[in-house]
């Protein structure tokens, strides 16, 4: 005869995390905190890729210094800087989304997996030391961090769990109701109105509008951001120096054209019906840890959710 063990109760989180990317829907879910509203994170996490505009950095200083007010400390996590690394020939390949041109005259999208190696496994890494269990050890079951991401309600579909079982994701915008405007709305109330999306500068989901706002905004980091798609136009260094064939040509821009001769205008009516060359539309999805259009890679197999 087998005895049934009944399951370990859940004795709640350990910890509580919040993976802070320093836009508008994290800013808001660490002021709620800050302001009593949700309970308060042991620790909010930025995972810097270290090619965030400038803006995001001196708004990631300011709410440093707001929510050590209430006991939250901010930190930084990094897996190192991917602009350096994607232009490092010793460095191996950042598998960045490059929008490629073939040389039959068809586009693609390279592979994706800078989110998973600049933001997540970063995450992972921290959650781990937090907890007090760092790789390679175990964490043991039943022990977890809760880790709240900020996903408003008009973006419902990108909520995901994170895989793991030692942590878990909520949600606090979706449990309050909060869509992106009321993000705004109470940003605004709490004087952050300043506060600006948060993508890397080189990301190739920008649209037009994204584009437009490093040009006018952010001249040092347009300037890095043309230099560097000009300096991928032929793929990796290092496999520029090692001899592969060249596939197909690189770029930024979803037009498959030179940043600095993309066209950036805003469309006027003629021109927004013709969304292919206009390219207004904005990167919606973003890069969010654990919700960005490419998934969650696989978990080692000791750290899979049951």
């Amino acid at each position: 005869m087998t005895t049934q063990h009944p399951a370990q109760p859940d004795r709640g989180p350990a910890l509580r995390l919040l993976s802070l990317g320093a836009g508008v829907q994290s800013t808001t879910v660490l002021l709620l905190a800050c302001e009593g509203e949700i309970p308060r994170f042991d620790y909010a996490l930025f995972a810097d890729t270290g090619w965030e505009p400038r803006a995001v950095y001196a708004h990631l200083e300011r709410l440093r210094a707001h929510a050590a007010k209430a006991g939250i400390p901010v930190r930084r996590v990094t897996a190192g800087d991917i602009r350096a690394d994607a232009l490092n020939p010793k460095h191996r390949f950042v598998s960045m989304p490059l929008h490629t041109l073939n040389p039959d005259g068809s586009r693609g999208l390279a592979r994706r997996q800078c989110t998973s190696e600049y933001k997540i496994n970063p995450l992972k890494k921290a959650a781990r030391e937090l907890l007090g269990y760092p790789h390679p050890r175990p964490v043991p079951k039943g022990v977890y961090a809760e880790q709240a991401i900020g996903i408003s309600t008009d973006e419902i579909g990108r909520a995901k769990d994170s895989g793991l079982r030692f942590l878990r994701n909520v949600f606090p915008l979706l449990d309050l109701g909060f869509d992106r405007t009321a993000c705004v709305d109470y940003l605004t109330e709490h004087g952050f109105a300043a506060t600006v999306k948060s993508a890397c500068v080189g990301c190739p989901f920008h649209g037009n509008t994204g584009w437009r706002w490093i040009r006018d905004h952010d001249p040092d980091g347009w300037a890095e951001a043309v230099a560097f798609d000009h300096a991928i136009r032929n793929g990796h260094p290092r496999a520029t120096t090692h001899g592969q064939p060249l596939r197909g040509q690189y770029y930024l821009h979803r037009s498959c054209v030179p940043l600095d001769q993309a066209d950036l205008d805003p469309p006027t009516r003629q021109r927004h019906l013709n969304l292919a060359t206009t390219h207004e539309d904005d990167d919606t999805d973003g890069c969010s840890p654990w919700s960005c259009r490419s998934g969650t890679p696989a978990p080692d197999t000791e750290e899979r959710a049951a």
